[in-house]
């Protein structure tokens, strides 16, 4: 016991390694329970150390705790360690940053002039932890800011998260000494069990990067510690998402449980609680501008539908011409996500302009066709949208997914049942369309602020 408590009390070395922190102390279960309480934590048999998230909740913690028996090993931090995620600023460039509690970080060289037009913006404020300045994030400041680069001719550049600029990039095959492709067996597997075709696509990219990651062993060598150090490290080093984890999960599984008949395993790997976000909407103006800003005439048939059905990309460019039912006004999902029928609304606006696109592209098999024939290009209408949107004025991220996103939500701003909604959208679980509930404006131009009540 007198030999525990000696341990105890021994000194803790820590070491700041970019987004990890080190931690070297002598074995005693005290301490390694509250280590393994911070949560995301992992030993490093290797290091002979534990691995832990590097963040300001975890710093302090440890620095509670261990009371002065740590001592930190990091050249810029001090005696005060920060998470490392200082940015180097380039030259005339504007790096936009949006953070989640609805604020925006401005990183860029001192430059007097900037940083007056900074001041000029509502609720500016600086933060003297991460040295640099914060603003709303709102899309008139946003424009402001776009705007004051383009007069100054310098770059502007928005992330949605800071992860987007730390994070390691996936490997290139010719960074990859003794590349793998993915097996034909896995795939034919897939094929076989009618896996469609965007799943396929998503798991061969996954097991793809899972096989070249160990391209020095055997897949039949690699043990189950082994692919929980990689899920690891697609989180820590990758910065993945929970969705990407999963779809990792899930094709390392297929492979070994389905491809090679093993026995069903689990892999868990502790990380932080996933942020629930809220999906970007336009409003019925902006919607009306995109369309508006749209000169040809197959792309702005291509975006009315998807925007006035609600449809994925995906059911939008499967559409075939015998899909559209111009008697009943509706317009028929054949297999959507999760190999699901479905009916939908057709705009009378849609069928009027459908008509003239027919007259003049005459399409063949599919409504909406390439140049040479056969289904349109996922990623040229993607592009469309892109460029609508600039021609347009619109500063809010855009994509097809938020067509589909506007059409839920006006639909309940115009009083629309939820449950009408949930079946146009062909989403299963009514809990999956609620989430629109708390994107409306619906009721809320009716609701007074408790300080408009107060006379000053």
């Amino acid at each position: 016991m007198e030999n525990e408590n000696n341990k105890q009390h021994q000194d803790v070395e820590s070491i700041i390694a970019g987004r990890r922190i080190l931690l070297k102390l002598p074995k005693n279960q005290a301490d390694i329970t509250f280590i393994r309480s911070l949560g995301f934590v992992r030993w490093d048999a290797t290091g002979f150390c534990w691995v832990i998230q590097n963040l300001p909740a975890n710093i302090r913690k440890l620095n509670d705790y261990f009371s002065g028996r740590i001592h930190w090993n990091d050249p810029d931090a001090g005696s005060n360690p920060k998470p490392s995620q200082q940015i180097q600023a380039e030259a005339k460039t504007l790096l936009v940053v949006r953070f989640r509690n609805g604020r925006i970080r401005l990183i860029f060289q001192y430059d007097q002039e900037m940083i007056t037009q900074v001041k000029r913006q509502p609720l500016y404020s600086w933060d003297q932890e991460t040295k640099c300045w914060t603003l709303p994030h709102t899309e008139k400041i946003l424009g402001n800011l776009a705007g004051l680069c383009l007069a100054r001719k310098w770059k502007y550049r928005y992330v949605d998260d800071i992860n987007q600029i730390n994070r390691k990039p996936k490997p290139r095959p010719s960074e990859i000494v003794n590349y793998r492709k993915c097996p034909e067996i896995y795939i034919e597997r897939m094929v076989v069990l009618r896996y469609s075709p965007r799943t396929i696509e998503g798991y061969v990219s996954c097991f793809t990067e899972f096989m070249n990651y160990f391209n020095e062993k055997e897949l039949c060598d690699i043990t189950q510690d082994e692919i929980r150090t990689y899920l690891r490290y697609l989180i820590e080093d990758r910065c993945i998402s929970t969705s990407y984890q999963n779809q990792a999960i899930n094709a390392i599984k297929f492979y070994f449980e389905k491809v090679l008949g093993g026995k069903r395993e689990t892999y868990y790997i502790e990380r932080p609680r996933r942020e629930k976000f809220l999906p970007e909407v336009l409003n019925e103006d902006e919607v009306r501008l995109i369309i508006g800003s749209i000169v040809n005439l197959k792309h702005k048939c291509m975006i009315m539908t998807a925007y006035s059905a609600g449809l994925r990309v995906g059911e939008l460019l499967n559409l075939r011409i015998e899909d559209i039912d111009s008697k009943r006004m509706l317009i028929r999902v054949n297999q959507g996500k999760g190999r699901k029928d479905r009916v939908t609304l057709l705009s009378q606006k849609l069928v009027e302009m459908l008509r003239v696109y027919y007259r003049k592209y005459r399409p063949r098999e599919f409504l909406f066709e390439g140049v040479t024939g056969g289904r349109y290009s996922e990623r040229s209408i993607q592009n469309v949208l892109k460029r609508a949107c600039k021609e347009a004025g619109i500063i809010k991220h855009v994509t097809m997914h938020t067509l589909r996103h506007s059409f839920a939500t006006h639909l309940l701003e115009h009083n629309t049942d939820l449950r009408y909604i949930q079946e146009l959208l062909g989403h299963t679980n009514p809990k999956t369309t609620q989430i629109y509930t708390h994107i409306t404006t619906k009721g809320l131009d009716q609701l007074k602020s408790p300080l408009d009540n107060i006379d000053f």
